[in-house]
C-alpha cells in the first residue's frame, strides 16, 4: 500500500479535512512486476540469450525491402492501405484510445450546468385544502469529484493504459503478420511462375522428342511403343502445366484478398523466382522478446489483469465523493440573478457496502484468476516465440544443405539425360531410357524450384519470428 504524507501549514477546520481526504489516499492491490521465466541460455541452433524486457515500440524498418523486389514493396504498401482486417484493427485501436481517455477523465472533477425551468401545481390534499401553482427557475453549476482513497481510480487508469498498450501491440502484431503473409504468398506465386517456366521448357523438349520419334517411326527405325510413350510424356507435361496454372491462379486470388482487391481486378505478370534470399543476420535472441509485438501484448494483458485486482479490492472499502454546487434559483426570471437568489451547497457523500451476497468477494477471486490466466498465456506466447525461431533457424540451415545436394543431383541427371539421348539416336538403347532420364531432370529441377521457394518463405518466417525489421539490420 502506497501512502502520501503531507504537512498542513496555516490550514485548519474544514479546509484541512478536505485536503486530507484529497491527498491521503492509498492504492490497494499488488504493484505490477514483469513475469520472470526460466529462459534457455542459448538457442539450440545458434545464438546467445540475454535477458531483456519487451521493447516492441522500437523502430522497425521495411524488412521486406531486403529482398530487393519492387513488386513486393508495392504489394506490402497496398495491403497496409486496404486490407480489411488491418482497417478493423485500426478502428479497434481508436476505440481503445478513447476508452483510455474515458478512464483518465474519472480521475478529474466533473463540472455540470443543470439549468431548470419548472411550472408545477400541487394537489389540494397536500396544501391544506388549497392547491398551489408555482414556477421554479434554477441555474446551478454542480461539481462532483470521487476522492480516490483506496486507489480504485488509479488502478482503473493503470488497467486502461495497459489495455491500450496491449491494443497497440496487437495492432502491430497483426500488421507484421499481414506483411509476412503477403511476402509468403508472393514468393509462393513466384515459385509457381518458376514451375510454369520449367514446364513450358519441358513442353518444347517433349515436342522435339516427339518429332524425332515420329521421324524414326516413319522410317521404320523405332516401334509404335516408343511413339506412344513420346505422346504420353507430352500430354503429361501439358497436364502438369495446367495444374500449376490453376495453383497460381488460386495464389493470385488469395493475394488479392490480402490487398483488399477483387480477384478480377488484380493480376501479376509471371516472373520466375530466381537468385538467393538474403542472409538474415543472426542477432542475439534477446531481441526476440524485445521486438515481438504479440509477446508484448500478452505481457500488457498481465499488467491489466494485475491492476484489476486493485479495483476489485477497493470495492470492499468506503467510496467517498465530494459534491459542490452554486448558482441561482428564483420563482421568476426577473429576480433570477439577484443577490438573494444565489444558492450553494457543499458536502461529502460516502457509501460502504454492508451486504452484497458475496459479489465483491467473487469479483476479487475472478480478478486473481484472470491474472493467473494472463500469466499462463504470456508463458505460452514466449514458448511459442522460441519455438517459431528455433524452427525457422533449423529450416533455413537444413534447406541450405538440401539445396546444395539437390543441385548436385540435377547436374548428374542432366549429364545422364544428354548421354541417353545420344545413345538413343545411335540406336543403342530404347526410348524408355530417354524418358526416364529426362523425367529425372524435370523432377530434379522442379524440386530445385520448390526448395528455393521454401528458402524464401523460411527467411520471411524467421524475420517474423524475430519480431520484424530493424532500423539498422546490417543484412
Amino acid at each position: 500500500m502506497r501512502k502520501t504524507e503531507i504537512v498542513l501549514r496555516k490550514t485548519s477546520g474544514p479546509a484541512a479535512l478536505l485536503l486530507c481526504l484529497l491527498m491521503a489516499g492509498c492504492t490497494l492491490g499488488p504493484d505490477y512486476r514483469r513475469a520472470e521465466m526460466d529462459i534457455p541460455a542459448a538457442f539450440e541452433n545458434e545464438g546467445l540469450w540475454q535477458q531483456a524486457a519487451p521493447a516492441d515500440e522500437g523502430p522497425r524498418g521495411p524488412w521486406w525491402s531486403l529482398f530487393g523486389d519492387a513488386t513486393l514493396d508495392g504489394l506490402v504498401a497496398r495491403a497496409a492501405a486496404a486490407n480489411p482486417n488491418l482497417a478493423a484493427a485500426a478502428a479497434r485501436l481508436d476505440q481503445s484510445r478513447s476508452l483510455l481517455q474515458i478512464s483518465r477523465a474519472d480521475a478529474l472533477p466533473r463540472l455540470d450546468l443543470n439549468a431548470q425551468a419548472v411550472r408545477s401545481r400541487t394537489s389540494a390534499d397536500f396544501a391544506f385544502g388549497r392547491s398551489q401553482t408555482q414556477t421554479r427557475l434554477a441555474l446551478p453549476v454542480d461539481l462532483s469529484y470521487e476522492v480516490d482513497l483506496w486507489g480504485r481510480v488509479r488502478r482503473s487508469n493503470e488497467a486502461a493504459l495497459a489495455r491500450y498498450q496491449g491494443s497497440v501491440a496487437g495492432f502491430d502484431a497483426l500488421h507484421l503478420s499481414l506483411q509476412a503473409e503477403v511476402a509468403d504468398r508472393y514468393f509462393s506465386l513466384r515459385e509457381q511462375d518458376a514451375q510454369m517456366a520449367l514446364l513450358e521448357q519441358t513442353l518444347v523438349l517433349r515436342r522435339r522428342n516427339l518429332e524425332l520419334v515420329q521421324s524414326l517411326f516413319d522410317n521404320g527405325r523405332t516401334s509404335r511403343l516408343d511413339l506412344d510413350r513420346a505422346k504420353a510424356e507430352l500430354a503429361g507435361a501439358e497436364a502438369d502445366l495446367e495444374a500449376v496454372r490453376r495453383e497460381r491462379m488460386l495464389l493470385e486470388n488469395s493475394l488479392a484478398l490480402l490487398l483488399g482487391a477483387f480477384p478480377s481486378d488484380f493480376r501479376l505478370e509471371p516472373a520466375p523466382l530466381s537468385g538467393m534470399p538474403p542472409a538474415v543476420a543472426r542477432e542475439l535472441p534477446s531481441t526476440l522478446l524485445e521486438r515481438r509485438p504479440d509477446v508484448a501484448a500478452a505481457e500488457r494483458a498481465m499488467a491489466e489483469a494485475n491492476a484489476r485486482i486493485g479495483v476489485a479490492r477497493a470495492a470492499f472499502y468506503p467510496r467517498v465523493s465530494l459534491g459542490a454546487g452554486a448558482g441561482f434559483a428564483a420563482t421568476n426570471l426577473g429576480s433570477l440573478f439577484e443577490a438573494d437568489s444565489r444558492t450553494w451547497a457543499l458536502g461529502p457523500l460516502a457509501g460502504l457496502p454492508l451486504f452484497d451476497g458475496g459479489r465483491n468477494r467473487a469479483n476479487l477471486l475472478a480478478s486473481e484468476a484472470a491474472l493467473r490466466e494472463a500469466g499462463a498465456l504470456y508463458r505460452r506466447q514466449v514458448l511459442g516465440a522460441f519455438t517459431e525461431t528455433e524452427n525457422s533457424l533449423a529450416q533455413l540451415r537444413t534447406l541450405q544443405d538440401q539445396s546444395a545436394a539437390q543441385d548436385r543431383a540435377v547436374d548428374s541427371a542432366q549429364q545422364a539425360a544428354e548421354l541417353s539421348r545420344t545413345r538413343y539416336r545411335a540406336g543403342l538403347v530404347s526410348y524408355l531410357e530417354v524418358i526416364d532420364s529426362e523425367r529425372s531432370v524435370l523432377q530434379g529441377r522442379r524440386q530445385q524450384s520448390r526448395l528455393l521457394g521454401e528458402r524464401y518463405r523460411a527467411t520471411v518466417a524467421l524475420v517474423k519470428a524475430l519480431g520484424g525489421g530493424w532500423e539498422n539490420p546490417g543484412l
